[in-house]
């Protein structure tokens, strides 16, 4: 990290932008709202167009062509705001995912306008219009979220300050207002250039969210780190100019559970600020968008502050490896040995997986609090990427039994996973002559799958573990509601596994 580098002053470590307000109404007012966005089921009734102001303006533009599932078409209104409206189409078999990306198509349409006031509106039968609905209001309160910039301000920067809802009946604004804030904060903190966002900023900022939200925050520092065996972890900061990596260990303990030692959850995070590949020097491309490498970090921390926004009934805590992965004369090289905090021996083979190695120390420290359930956020692998593309992240489990439950809260939640294989004759690949597992092998052949079995060596086999390798954590074009590059993904889906599929009430089944 790099002391002498003027930051923008102007750029704030944390967001500082209000959340839109949210208003219910039984009956939109066109003339008050700058965008009108509905659904309609892709097989629709000229009824439905009743309930829609100037219905004969939707009927024309329904009229256009022979609708299809997930197109949108638009056209405006004659009051003097001159309403965009907005129709978007769903089938009556649509999935989470398709839901979202119909959504996000439609709020891309309304962006131009630079709309301040809209609305939102599904229509069709309650069982598929509250979900499209749902969808629709995540997509506009990632569309009203400005992300960090360094530019100068302009009059013309104008962000969706309310969101109406029309007929919003059965759905859960709280959750839906958690679930939407922590993909946003996890959005900010992944976009953040990284002269703003080191160690020394990330440390403040999870020092202002922890006192914000009531969470226990502890620093582990080198000195720390040190005295705690955490040897795989130091190996990768040691090239950093400032001795301020760290592992960031907070706890949410709601009401009577204060004094609650172990946690139910344990959340773990990489957080690689910058990589450069270390040793292994990355070439340009690889290298450009390397402030991204702390997304785990960012969709863990988030999850855990809106476990404590819904007050969720369960003590969780969150770990973050905070520390960059530098090039410079105190660089760990190929083929050094370290020990790990486990006690677990590491022989090196290539710098540029550093993700494995901080995560290892970080995983380990997390299992002395013996949780009942371990999850880590890695943007670990190009193998996921390229065996998946950025549409869906990797999931791997220590527990057969939770595979299925993994993917199932990815359907539903629209943040779609696939489970990789783990058996253990991959261990072979990993066997080293000279310490207790090589870091990686020297192929890139599976390695998505490889690093997935190096990380099971610090979780003990007792506590059920799931690892997230997020491939979906960035994609040019953005991924289903999320219409930037850096998209937040999983936090949806942690919420989703944890509070609605009751992954600990499925494990206290199993085991």
């Amino acid at each position: 990290m790099r002391s002498n580098v003027a930051t923008p002053s102007a750029m704030s470590l944390l967001p500082t932008a209000t959340t839109a307000e949210i208003v219910k109404k039984r009956v939109p007012k066109a003339d008050t709202l700058d965008a009108l966005l509905v659904v309609l089921p892709e097989s629709c009734e000229k009824e439905l167009f009743r309930q829609l102001p100037e219905s004969e303006r939707w009927q024309e533009l329904h009229a256009r062509a022979q609708p299809r599932r997930g197109s949108v078409r638009t056209t405006v209104l004659t009051n003097r705001r001159q309403t965009l409206a907005v129709l978007g189409y769903i089938g009556a078999d649509a999935t989470s995912f398709e839901r979202l990306s119909l959504a996000g198509r439609m709020l891309k349409e309304a962006a131009p306008r630079d709309a301040e006031i809209i609305g939102l509106m599904a229509l069709g039968k309650a069982a598929a219009s509250q979900p499209a609905l749902d969808a629709l209001l995540a997509a506009a309160l990632a569309q009203a979220f400005p992300l960090p910039s360094c530019r100068a301000p302009s009059s013309s920067d104008r962000h969706i300050k309310q969101i109406i809802l029309h007929d919003y009946e059965d759905g859960d604004i709280r959750y839906a207002m958690a679930s939407a804030r922590g993909t946003n904060l996890a959005r900010w903190l992944t976009a953040l250039p990284p002269n703003i966002l080191n160690a020394r900023g990330y440390h403040r900022a999870i020092g202002e969210l922890a006192r914000s939200h009531d969470l226990d925050f502890k620093w582990l520092d080198e000195q720390a780190l040190r005295r705690a065996g955490a040897n795989a972890f130091l190996a990768v900061s040691a090239a950093n100019e400032q001795r301020v990596a760290g592992i960031a260990h907070l706890k949410y303990r709601p009401g009577r559970r204060k004094a609650v030692s172990s946690p139910d959850i344990a959340l773990i995070g990489k957080g690689i600020l910058f990589d450069t590949g270390g040793v292994n020097l990355k070439p340009h491309r690889s290298m450009l968008d390397m402030h991204t490498d702390m997304g785990g970090s960012a969709v863990a921390l988030a999850t855990l502050i809106a476990l404590a926004q819904l007050r969720a009934p369960l003590a969780a805590d969150a770990w973050l490896a905070i520390t960059e992965n530098n090039i410079g004369p105190n660089a760990y090289r190929p083929q050094e040995v370290v020990r790990a905090a486990n006690g677990v021996t590491i022989q090196v083979i290539h710098t540029d997986a550093e993700g494995r190695m901080v995560l290892a120390d970080t995983l380990a420290l997390a299992a002395r609090t013996k949780p009942k359930f371990m999850i880590d956020f890695a943007t670990l692998t190009g193998a996921a990427v390229y065996a998946l593309t950025e549409r869906m992240s990797g999931v791997f489990t220590n527990r057969p039994a939770l595979a299925q439950p993994l993917v199932d809260a990815g359907r539903a939640s629209g943040e779609r996973v696939w489970n990789f294989p783990f058996d253990a004759d991959y261990d072979s690949d990993l066997e080293s002559k000279v310490a207790d597992i090589v870091q990686c092998a020297t192929e890139g052949k599976g390695d998505h799958i490889l690093a997935a079995r190096f990380l099971s060596r610090f979780v003990p086999q007792e506590i059920p573990w799931a690892h997230v390798d997020l491939s979906s954590s960035t994609r040019i074009g953005g991924l289903g509601h999320i219409n930037t590059e850096v998209t937040g993904f999983g936090v949806r889906y942690a919420l989703e596994l944890i509070l609605k599929q009751d992954v600990l009430g499925l494990l206290a089944k199993k085991e």
